[in-house]
């Protein structure tokens, strides 16, 4: 069965590497406190009867073999690695209950005819190098640029050097590029983030699709000059600029509605200093949607606005694509035997979408997902962030039961 005070007790064992002062954690991707998070799972891992190794991307892999050869397996998985000063459940409780699941295999002596594999992506967060996170999953399905090695983070080194440092070679990332041919599914647990599970009062959620995520750099560029000698109509303010954005943003994905989102989650201004009129702005606007249509008639829009809004201020503006992930559907079969699983196990659970992004969303490129949501308190990304041991144990309920139906298949 599976093992509440297990998964409880291993929650609060990892929450301890990289925990803040204020009781949330900070364990950044590629950083020794990440390594010390990647050896206390691989230790669970082992104890859980799975042969385990690390990628040249940094993920961390376990696997059983199946008794059958020549099938394709089910893998489970989350990451591990947080944003500064966050949540404890964030990403663990995926990678923590695809451990609970192969453990309870064990345990009970259940038979497995495909191999069963629980993977910790690495840097989904991005919260090192700011360059939209999912760089494992993307690592895994073929999806990374030279670029993507070459950003920094605020120390001014490359993930490049960062990788090498860690011990992996980066020379070699192609080796961590899995295809379709290896995977029969893909299976994700995570806390919501949001408020919908609490507001249906209900422990879980099944994810009928991920939100398409883009991230896209504004910059504006004005003239710095002093701020008391330069009359309100001769400036060129690249301030008033980028914030007249951060609105249209909010105006934009309002006009459109849907699932949509969009935010200005970072400005940058130069010279950022008192006396002096910013010469030099950029904000970084993240625009989500399930529909992928929907998501880029926004962008086509901002990017209008974002010209009118230079000319009319005489400023030069530069728009530059960081990140851009489609939305993904669960699959129709995961779904239903999802529906059918809860049913028998008497649980209560809400179809949703999800507004955040996950590895399961580049994972939909290469095989079938689906993904697992269980209620948590307080948002996410802070150290407030909650979500009870018993609704993980149900969630997790929910995942061994499908993982099982699946991987004796």
């Amino acid at each position: 069965m599976i093992n509440k005070e297990r998964l409880e007790h291993r929650i609060e064992a990892l929450a301890q590497i990289g925990k803040t002062k204020d009781g949330g954690v900070t364990r950044i991707a590629l950083t020794e406190e990440y390594r010390q998070g990647l050896d206390l799972i691989s230790e669970w891992m082992q104890e859980a009867g799975m042969e385990v190794k690390l990628d040249q991307a940094g993920n961390l892999i376990a696997r059983k073999e199946g008794t059958v050869p020549g099938l394709k397996a089910v893998a489970l998985g989350s990451h591990v690695d947080s944003v500064g000063n966050g949540g404890k459940y964030d990403g663990t409780v995926g990678v923590i209950a695809g451990i609970e699941v192969a453990q309870h295999i064990k345990e009970e002596g259940i038979p497995n005819k495909r191999p069963i594999e629980v993977i910790a992506f690495c840097e989904e967060e991005g919260s090192r190098f700011q360059s939209g996170g999912v760089f494992g999953s993307r690592a895994m399905t073929g999806n990374l640029t030279e670029e993507d090695l070459n950003v920094i983070d605020s120390n001014g080194d490359s993930r490049y050097e960062v990788l090498r440092n860690f011990g992996l070679n980066p020379d070699n990332m192609a080796k961590a590029i899995r295809s379709g041919d290896e995977f029969e599914l893909y299976l994700e647990m995570h806390v919501e983030q949001g408020p919908i599970l609490i507001r249906e009062n209900v422990p879980v959620g099944i994810v009928t699709a991920i939100t398409g995520l883009s991230l896209t750099e504004v910059t504006f560029e004005g003239e710095s000059n002093h701020v008391g000698a330069i009359p309100m109509d001769l400036r060129y303010d690249a301030l008033l600029g980028a914030s007249e954005t951060a609105l249209a943003v909010e105006e934009i994905v309002n006009k459109y509605g849907g699932n949509a989102v969009g935010t200005a989650a970072t400005m940058d201004v130069e010279p950022s200093q008192v006396n002096i009129i910013p010469g030099k702005v950029s904000t970084v606007i993240d625009i989500r949607d399930t529909d992928l249509d929907r998501r880029e008639a926004i962008l086509h829009e901002l990017k209008k606005r974002v010209k009118e809004i230079s000319e009319r201020r005489k400023l030069k503006n530069e728009i530059t694509s960081k990140l851009k992930a489609n939305p993904a559907k669960s699959a129709t079969h995961i779904l239903e035997t999802m529906k059918h699983k809860s049913k028998e196990l008497g649980l209560k659970t809400y179809e949703m979408p999800s507004g955040g992004g996950h590895d399961a969303q580049l994972m939909a490129e290469i095989t079938d997902m689906a993904m697992i949501f269980v209620r948590s308190e307080n948002g996410s990304h802070n150290p407030k962030e909650f979500a009870s041991a018993e609704d993980i144990k149900l969630g997790t309920d929910l995942l061994a039961n499908t993982a099982i139906h699946y991987i004796n298949r």
